[in-house]
């Protein structure tokens, strides 16, 4: 049965941190079918809808076993220096990044941060399944942008 639920994630950075992290916990435990987002200018934010399924307790056991519950070990680039190779990779990202953000009407953060850009500069995985390794890349975002993203990789 599908249902919907709608979040507000607020651009001040105060709420901003905070909204995020209740739609990805959200995102992370429901399958997700549809989103809509809306930008609400006079109050500053976006608003986002989710038409979603709940996953059954068993099914959600079996997603978080098979995507590594172990969170804290994922992979996340620490503000190490870049290598020149790196740096093309991630002005790739960004741009990306900002190409897609366009195209979906959504802030670019929605569709990768630049500490995750900056990781998958870093790690330079080869298959979808090494993205899951890198902090910020589930299930939903790897289904949505990975292909892209190691096609990026590829190319450069």
């Amino acid at each position: 049965m599908m249902k919907v639920k709608v979040f507000k994630i607020r651009l001040p950075e105060e709420f901003l941190h905070e909204d995020q992290k209740t739609l990805d916990a959200f995102l992370e435990s429901n399958e997700i079918i549809k989103v809509e987002t809306a930008f609400v200018n006079d109050e500053n934010y976006w608003s986002v809808v989710l038409y979603f399924d709940e996953l059954k307790i068993d099914e959600l056991k079996i997603v978080k076993n098979s995507v590594k519950d172990s969170k804290n070990v994922k992979y996340s680039a620490e503000n190490d220096e870049l290598s020149s190779d790196e740096e093309k990779i991630l002005e790739a990202l960004k741009y990306w990044r900002s190409e897609k953000a366009r195209e979906q009407n959504l802030p670019s953060y929605f569709i990768a941060t630049n500490k995750e850009l900056v990781s998958v500069a870093k790690y330079k995985p080869a298959k979808k399944e090494e993205l899951l390794d890198i902090k910020g890349f589930g299930k939903h975002k790897i289904e949505n942008y990975g292909e892209e993203i190691l096609e990026i990789l590829e190319s450069i």
